[in-house]
């Protein structure tokens, strides 16, 4: 009698210990996750067509600026890159007093370079604007956080962090 109830125990621990075995962790779950956004990062970094929203905006030499609420983006491709960033710090010509509309150009990359780090992808691109000319250096992480400095001629190089997304080609600029 002790045999029958002992051996229906193990069977029932083993069936249980079964199921338990089918679903996954949340660690697992997380690091899937994970697997999938790199990957989804590495598509459109490697088509070249994607777009940067910034989160804050590190102006050189001043106070770092939340941009949570503004409107804000760079659409990479390599045909055509927009802009449409806010800018914080100091115009040295070219630029109307009270009359700044921010970094906000299009045109056609002369330069638009991809590479893959230990670390992190690197863009840069080179653009001719209406009045400037804008070069852009994009520091993108496997996870999609990504770092953007845009340097000009007329205007102290300003620095955002943000992140990258697929590319939303009919948005309109508010």
């Amino acid at each position: 009698m002790k045999a029958k109830i002992s051996f229906v125990l193990v069977c029932l621990a083993v069936f249980i210990t079964a199921g338990f075995a089918q679903e996954k962790s949340k660690k697992e779950i997380k690091a899937d996750n994970k697997i999938e956004k790199q990957k989804l990062i590495e598509s459109l970094i490697n088509a070249k067509t994607f777009d940067f929203i910034a989160r804050t905006a590190i102006p050189t030499g001043y106070k770092t600026v939340s941009l949570t609420t503004t409107t804000n983006f760079v659409k990479f491709q390599p045909q055509l890159i927009d802009s449409y960033m806010p800018f914080y710090g100091r115009a040295y010509s070219g630029v109307g007093y009270g009359g700044d509309e921010g970094l906000k150009f299009t045109g056609i990359p002369e330069e638009f370079t991809v590479t893959k780090g230990k670390k992190n992808y690197q863009v840069n691109a080179t653009v001719k604007g209406e009045k400037d000319t804008f070069s852009l250096s994009l520091s993108v992480s496997f996870e999609g956080s990504a770092n953007l400095t845009i340097t000009s001629y007329n205007r102290s190089a300003i620095s955002y962090t943000g992140e990258i997304a697929a590319s939303q080609r009919n948005e309109e600029k508010n």
